[in-house]
């Protein structure tokens, strides 16, 4: 007896005990791991287009190098960093519900609608809702993030050259959360959302269709291969960004209105604040930082989805087309799903 009992709680460890997660706490693991890491790895180039998007006067004329010299002058190694903490915060949680989000979705279409699982429609839709859930969940954080890195303070007390702004008005993610607050209750924590839901719902959708769409017309012997991922996911991420990202520059700048010049005009509504940017500082501003954000894009939104897939397959998820087969024959023949029997 004592043996058998040995035996069973040898045989709960923790991977086991992983593989009997339900479905969706697997794809919340498998989406959070793949947000994280991925955004650590372009965390310096984040932080530099952010200062092109909000600062353009002081870092276009500059150019790529020459900000990333006055970073690395003015803030040493970890100003490339400023703002990651709350950024990685935001972006587990985001990229968790994202991803997940994107499948239940997925599914649900499927149950409700089985005549039309497949073709670009599905994704489009699955991956626009799941965006905007995410967003709606986790926009305070995003805030917060772009707060932090839009300050630019010498590790000394000494003034730095070109520094506009010496003194840190946050001292982190808390400090600027509670801050905020207080400023501006719930609304001043969503201030900027409208643009950024705007702007996900096709980013998101166009994002998860590409992605899909380039795997199914990738040969099968390479369907598992690391390289063939990365690839989809670089031209899923560039080509889903470049329809999008105005509606991302105007989020930025609605995101630290407070700190902008007094002479700035106030920045209201999503689409009137795409003209006033563009009356103001050309419509160029609103592609400021656009080249910075394809070399992050890229590496970003391939390593997500690469690390995402391959959670998946370690976490044992099914295949999408393995869930959209079974979900269908399922709804036909009225049978239960089988993680429902689980």
């Amino acid at each position: 007896m004592a043996n058998d009992d040995d035996g069973k709680a040898m045989a709960m460890t923790p991977i086991n005990m992983i593989h009997l997660m339900p479905l969706f706490a697997k794809e919340l693991l498998a989406g959070g791991l793949a947000g994280g890491f991925a955004k650590t790895v372009v965390a310096p180039l984040e932080r530099v287009k952010i200062l092109f998007q909000t600062r353009g006067a002081e870092f276009q004329s500059t150019g790529l190098s020459g900000s990333v010299l006055r970073i690395a002058k003015t803030e040493g190694l970890l100003g490339f960093y400023r703002g990651n903490g709350a950024s990685v915060a935001r972006i587990i949680p985001y990229a968790a519900i994202h991803y997940m989000a994107y499948e239940e979705y997925r599914r649900w279409i499927m149950q409700t609608f089985p005549n039309v699982w497949k073709g670009p429609t599905l994704d489009l839709v699955a991956g626009s809702l799941s965006g905007g859930t995410a967003v709606l969940f986790t926009y305070p954080l995003d805030l917060i993030r772009t707060k932090l890195a839009y300050q630019i303070v010498s590790p000394t007390k000494f003034n730095a050259s070109g520094v506009v702004n010496n003194e840190q008005l946050y001292r982190g993610i808390l400090d600027c959360l509670a801050k905020t607050y207080k400023e501006g209750g719930i609304r001043g924590l969503y201030r900027g959302v409208a643009p950024t839901l705007v702007g996900i719902f096709p980013y998101a959708g166009l994002k998860f269709y590409f992605y899909e769409e380039m795997k199914r017309h990738v040969p099968e012997e390479y369907n598992k291969s690391i390289m063939a991922k990365l690839t989809c996911g670089s031209v899923a991420g560039l080509l889903g960004q470049t329809f999008t990202y105005p509606l991302e520059v105007v989020r930025r700048q609605m995101q630290v209105q407070k700190f902008l010049p007094s002479d700035n005009p106030e920045l209201k509504g999503t689409l009137k604040s795409i003209v006033l940017i563009a009356q103001k500082h050309g419509w160029k501003q609103l592609f400021s930082g656009l080249s910075i954000n394809y070399i992050k894009v890229v590496p970003s939104v391939a390593i997500g989805f690469t690390v995402y897939d391959t959670m998946k397959s370690w976490l044992r998820v099914p295949s999408r087309d393995e869930a959209a087969v079974e979900v269908v024959t399922n709804k036909r023949t009225g049978h239960p799903h089988s993680n429902d029997i689980k």
